[in-house]
């Protein structure tokens, strides 16, 4: 689900700190919520570790078995003769599931 309340916090914000153009504020506001939205200001980080399923305190072994398990359920060679949607989004997930553990295994390798 897509975020939306960027914007109406920005409306608001807006319109109530430029008292003397309230409209101005409130669509500068708007602009500034919506781009909040959309994540331009990269606030959100990926962690890696709830990808997997797991805290940061997992063990090695602990991470390797979410793992095994995870790209076991979504591999997309699983999926050879289902349908090309379901096998793009495999391979998304798939995709993601790598980079989750090849960035934990650098983190851990530092």
């Amino acid at each position: 689900m897509k975020r939306w309340y960027g914007k109406l916090l920005g409306f608001f914000a807006g319109a109530a700190l430029m008292r003397g153009n309230p409209l101005f504020g409130a669509l500068v506001g708007l602009l500034i919520g919506h781009a909040f939205d959309i994540d331009w200001f990269k606030l959100r980080r990926d962690n890696p570790y709830a990808t997997l399923g797991l805290t940061s305190d997992a063990s090695d072994a602990e991470i390797d078995q979410a793992y095994r398990r995870l790209i076991s359920q979504y591999h997309p060679d699983k999926l050879s003769g289902a349908a090309t949607e379901l096998r793009q989004q495999a391979e998304a997930k798939a995709r993601e599931i790598n980079s989750a553990y090849d960035r934990i295994k650098a983190l851990r390798n530092k």
